[in-house]
């Protein structure tokens, strides 16, 4: 089974940025003109793309929304947009701007029934995310949370129609430490979604475990990898050739001759 690969982009303010374990206050920026950086994923072969509105999560309104435009027309990629999506309204904005998926995320705690109406209308287009720390649902950007078990979340969301989660462990998120794959494991086998993982992706061997995982029948779709490939842990080449099971050699970094990286 071929595992997708999904490199990152989270948008704080129009710029391209990396959270540590989802905190705002705790941010590095890597790129002014996140176009640059989705133009560089596509034409290093990437063909998936997952984004996050920072904003958006944290304060429910969207802020990112030009940005978005502007990478959805300037690259072929399937895109998967997150971040503040919490009305019926604001999934339809994001379809239309050319968005191939949107992920659903406090909304699938305080709003179950909206998410099941959206599965209802949109069908796979509409994916939940599924944030945990220490097995618990997290929502509001992370800031709050909640007393519900992550895989009950995802037996409810399977219940109202959703069929694929993005499911991050928080406490390895952006840690480098590598992802929680027994409990990505068993979200899939628990739940009978298809699983994208998330959260502290740091080797290639990260990849092939998931994608390990993946050849033994779990319904693991995909891994989403960002601060690996900022810090330079692994190519964008090497990554897609691991989640497909594959070996390389070394290729050149995301980042080009031209590229900015800054701290914040």
């Amino acid at each position: 089974m071929r595992m997708l690969l999904f490199p990152a982009i989270d948008l704080k303010e129009g710029k391209a940025v990396r959270l540590l374990q989802g905190r705002m206050e705790d941010s590095t920026v890597y790129a002014e003109d996140p176009v640059i950086v989705a133009k560089e994923f596509e034409k290093q072969g990437a063909e998936y793309l997952h984004m996050v509105d920072l904003n958006g999560a944290f304060s429910g309104k969207p802020m990112n929304d030009e940005t978005i435009r502007r990478i959805v027309g300037s690259v072929s990629m399937k895109i998967q947009v997150g971040g503040g999506i919490r009305t019926m309204e604001r999934i339809t904005e994001l379809l239309e701007l050319g968005v191939e998926r949107v992920i659903l995320g406090t909304i699938a705690v305080k709003n179950p029934e909206l998410v099941a109406e959206a599965a209802r209308r949109y069908g796979k287009r509409v994916i939940v995310g599924i944030d945990a720390k220490d097995g618990l649902v997290a929502v509001q950007g992370w800031a709050e949370t909640t007393e519900m078990r992550a895989v009950e979340l995802g037996k409810a969301m399977k219940a109202v129609g959703i069929q694929t989660v993005v499911f991050t462990d928080i406490s390895r998120d952006g840690m480098l430490q590598g992802p929680n794959i027994e409990s990505t494991v068993q979200m899939a086998q628990e739940t009978g979604l298809s699983v994208i993982a998330s959260g502290g992706i740091s080797t290639l061997d990260d990849l092939r475990n998931l994608q390990g995982e993946a050849q033994k029948g779990v319904s693991i779709e995909g891994a989403i990898t960002g601060k690996a490939l900022y810090s330079g842990a692994f190519t964008l080449q090497d990554a897609l050739e691991a989640a497909r099971g594959k070996t390389s050699g070394i290729g050149d970094g995301y980042l080009g001759q031209d590229q900015e990286v800054k701290e914040s």
